[in-house]
């Protein structure tokens, strides 16, 4: 039911999209598809990396990570979204949409994160070969790890308990199929000057923080391959950081969209559009992406499927 002034919300409604009642069986078909696919594409992955002994390199540790935030951020979304697919009335709880929005805010940072420093893993990788081993240690890349987890915590703490605490007394409808911030702000009957300033802010570091590094670890990286007198060495040397390059463009272009793409109705529908993207398709792309671009990740799957015959 939509709240009045002055009556406080214990629930909220999760309009979805438009017309998904008419076709809620289309939909809940094709992203329990979607949803199936990335548990047994990144869980597959996790598996691999953990198996073979190959891959036990800095690359593919924070591959196996990179994965497990996938899930856990897209987990935090998908399966509210399906029950609501058959459900009649679409609503979460305060308190889950509170756990939501900061599971979600959480391992998207830190997706953020653990893609920037893959970058810095590929930079050292090629335009410090013989010191790779040594910058890259053991202990560099748990810190690595442990500071994008740090982060995403940090960030996604701060943003929800700051939306959490305005009233929401103008409805209690959500324009999302999740609960996510910029609809949240909008049923606020509190002044939110401050918590879009949070937001702009926070979004705005970890965005642009996390593209210069990657766009700076791959100008250096760019140059190093330039300066490889043979095609097959420079080849070589690109397909290394190829698969990694793909999921970093799909990755911040969406997301950039998402955030920076407010304002009209209409582009309140492309932002949904958006979202099922960087929230749910790309971490069933991911899995594809490296392995199918992947070298050491394609012998490696070769090697299970010797094994098994």
């Amino acid at each position: 039911m939509e709240q009045n002034n002055g009556t406080e919300v214990t629930e909220f409604i999760l309009l979805g999209f438009a017309g998904q009642h008419k076709s809620w069986y289309i939909l809940f078909a094709v992203f329990l598809v979607i949803y199936l696919a990335t548990l047994v594409g990144n869980m597959g992955m996790i598996l691999l990396i953990k198996s073979d002994s190959c891959l036990h390199t800095p690359m593919y540790f924070f591959l196996q990570h990179l994965a497990f935030v996938d899930l856990c951020y897209t987990s935090a979304i998908t399966p509210k979204m399906l029950q609501n697919f058959v459900e009649t009335e679409q609503s979460i709880s305060f308190t889950g949409c509170m756990v939501q929005l900061l599971v979600y805010g959480a391992f998207a940072t830190i997706d953020c994160y653990i893609l920037a420093a893959m970058a810095v893993d590929r930079y050292v990788a090629i335009c410090n070969p013989l010191r790779y081993p040594t910058v890259m240690s053991q202990a560099v890349c748990l810190q690595l790890l442990v500071g994008s987890y740090f982060l995403g915590f940090l960030n996604a703490s701060v943003n929800t308990s700051f939306t959490f605490s305005l009233n929401f007394c103008k409805s209690n409808k959500i324009n999302h199929f999740f609960c996510d911030e910029p609809p949240l702000l909008a049923l606020s009957c509190s002044s939110i000057d401050f918590n879009i300033m949070l937001l702009t802010i926070f979004v705005g570091f970890n965005l642009m923080f996390t593209v210069l590094v990657v766009l700076f670890s791959y100008i250096y990286i760019l140059a190093a391959i330039l300066k490889i007198s043979t095609a097959a060495g420079r080849k070589k040397a690109f397909s290394t950081c190829a698969s990694h390059l793909t999921a970093v463009t799909v990755f911040y272009g969406t997301l950039s969209y998402m955030y920076l793409h407010h304002g009209t109705k209409e582009s309140q529908e492309q932002e949904k559009v958006a979202s099922v993207f960087y929230g749910i398709i790309i971490p069933m792309l991911n899995p594809l992406i490296y392995s199918l671009r992947n070298q050491d990740v394609k012998e490696a799957l070769k090697g299970i499927g010797k094994k098994s015959f």
